[in-house]
């Protein structure tokens, strides 16, 4: 497993980060999230990616159960905060009061007493970002977080953040953002990745194999297999649901003699394309049975030359969004995959 730089910081991440959305307290059972953890740890990857939101606080216990006993110094472990947590009217967003008591609940449940990098899950339009800036700042200045990152804003609410904490001569700057990406879906290419690029901010990804889509296993015309996202509980069949459509199930499937002849899976084809992106830190994976997690490890370190990421783009053709409009919402594919 190698390391990349988050961005401009002096944080040194996995270039392959294991994540807990819709998994660990969800759709699979604790023994078999431990067992995807250890085969995180065995396959080098050093950087963990949860959420308060995640399974409300179940995935945090879960990573902190499994990572108890390793050296934490060895770990990078993020979390975030922003998307609702209980049905009071504090139990969500930006303010100083949810951050406060988020980050000290993430904590206890993580079982440290710093995360080394602390996410706004999503912008919050209600609360004045000075004070988002501010609280997030002094978590900082108290220790207990040691770096700042965004998921899924707009290049300009990154911008106000960035000139914001200048002004107010804040520590606490961004370093991250943790955008959805990948070979699909690209909608920060066109306005957040330059700006990410001149203010030296990390891209840190998620869903770099479009919820398993990128695998090849949906196949057109066929029932999703046994075992898969789509069949299982929880809230995953509804994501995956969105992007089965049998055009775009047919385009993918032109990918894999690209992937055979690069001596790769479809999935280390699909994860080495994002970490082949300029201004990527890390891809973000996650996984119902250890050898996903073994598999996908697997795409860091590979180099993906010219003339197979262009292959790539005349594979997919029409159906990759790069629609700057979408930045900073959830994957609505319905349209968008599928015109």
């Amino acid at each position: 497993m190698e390391h990349r730089q988050l961005g401009r910081s002096g944080l040194q991440i996995s270039e392959v980060t294991y994540g807990n959305w819709l998994t660990h307290g969800e759709t699979v059972a604790e023994d078999g999230a431990l067992a995807c953890v250890r085969a995180a740890l065995d396959a080098g990857i050093t950087t963990f990616d949860t959420a308060d939101v995640y399974a409300l606080g179940a995935a945090e216990e879960l990573l902190g159960k499994a990572l108890a006993g390793i050296r934490r110094s060895s770990l990078e472990i993020a979390t975030k905060v922003c998307l609702p947590t209980g049905d009071g009217p504090n139990d969500r967003g930006l303010s100083r009061k949810h951050i406060m008591e988020s980050c000290h609940a993430s904590l206890r449940r993580l079982g440290t007493d710093y995360v080394d990098l602390y996410q706004a899950h999503r912008y919050d339009e209600r609360v004045p970002l000075e004070e988002t800036l501010v609280a997030f700042d002094d978590l900082v200045r108290q220790g207990k977080v040691l770096y700042l990152g965004v998921s899924e804003w707009t290049a300009p609410q990154i911008a106000d953040a960035l000139r914001i904490a200048g002004e107010l001569g804040l520590r606490g700057r961004i370093v991250s953002n943790q955008p959805q990406y990948n070979m699909l879906w690209r909608v920060i290419e066109p306005e957040v990745l330059p700006l990410c690029r001149q203010e030296g901010i990390g891209q840190f990804v998620f869903q770099p194999l479009a919820q398993g889509v990128l695998t090849g296993k949906y196949r057109p015309g066929e029932q999703p297999p046994p075992g898969s996202r789509a069949t299982a509980g929880g809230r995953a069949p509804r994501f995956i649901g969105r992007v089965l459509g049998e055009e775009l199930l047919t385009r993918v499937q032109r990918l894999r003699p690209l992937a055979d002849e690069a001596g790769l899976t479809m999935a280390q084809l699909a994860v080495a394309w994002t970490l082949n992106r300029e201004g990527v830190s890390s891809a973000i994976i996650g996984a119902t049975r250890p050898e996903q997690v073994a598999e996908n490890a697997a795409a860091a370190g590979v180099k993906l030359d010219a003339e197979l990421m262009d292959a790539i783009d005349a594979a997919l053709g029409d159906l990759v969004d790069r629609d700057p409009g979408k930045t900073g919402r959830m994957m609505d594919v319905s349209a968008a995959w599928r015109r």
